[in-house]
C-alpha cells in the first residue's frame, strides 16, 4: 500500500472514530424528570402558578432524544360519572385546561441555551407537527425552560428535577 493509501486509511479511521464518539455522547436530558413547577410569567413580569400549587408531571428522554412529557394540575376535579364519555362540558374543559402532554424528539444546543422540541403529537392538536425552540437552563439536576408566549403575552415556565 502506498504512503498516500496508508494516510487516507488512517484519516478514514480517525474520522470514523470521531463520528462514533460523537454518536455516543449522551444528552444531558436523558433520563426521568419530575415536575417541580409549572408557572407563567405575566406581561407585567409577575410570576404566577399556571397548573395550581402542586402540579404533577413527568418528562422522560431516551438516549436518542425521544421524549414524552405530561403536566397535570393536581386540583383537577373528578368527573361525576364513571364513564368519561358521559362527562359534562365543564368537566371536559377542566380536564383539557388542567393538562398538557406531548411527545416527539428534543435536541439540546448547550452553546445557545436552546432546547428544540419536534412535537409529533400533543394534547393541544395545534402543536402537532411543530418545532418549538425554548430557552433553558440546566444546573445541579434542575432543568428550567420557557414555553413560547401565549396569545395573552403570558410565558409558561416549566421546572423539572432529574430523578435518575
Amino acid at each position: 500500500m502506498s504512503t498516500i493509501g496508508i494516510g487516507l486509511s488512517a484519516l478514514a479511521g480517525l474520522s470514523g472514530l470521531a463520528m462514533a464518539a460523537q454518536a455516543t455522547v449522551e444528552s444531558p436530558l436523558q433520563g426521568t424528570w419530575t415536575l417541580v413547577a409549572a408557572d407563567r410569567i405575566l406581561s407585567n413580569g409577575e410570576q404566577v402558578r399556571d397548573y395550581g400549587d402542586n402540579p404533577k408531571g413527568r418528562l422522560m428522554v431516551d438516549a436518542d432524544g425521544r421524549y414524552s412529557l405530561q403536566i397535570f394540575k393536581s386540583e383537577r376535579p373528578r368527573f361525576e360519572a364513571a364513564d368519561k364519555a358521559a362527562g359534562r362540558e365543564s368537566e371536559f374543559k377542566a380536564a383539557v385546561m388542567g393538562s398538557s402532554t406531548h411527545y416527539g424528539t428534543v435536541a439540546v444546543d448547550a452553546h445557545e441555551g436552546i432546547l428544540t422540541f419536534a412535537i409529533e403529537s400533543a394534547s393541544f392538536p395545534n402543536w402537532e407537527g411543530t418545532v418549538q425552540k425554548r430557552k433553558y437552563t440546566l444546573k445541579d439536576g434542575v432543568l428550567s425552560y420557557q414555553v413560547p408566549p401565549r396569545p395573552d403575552g403570558g410565558i409558561p415556565v416549566s421546572v423539572w428535577r432529574k430523578q435518575d
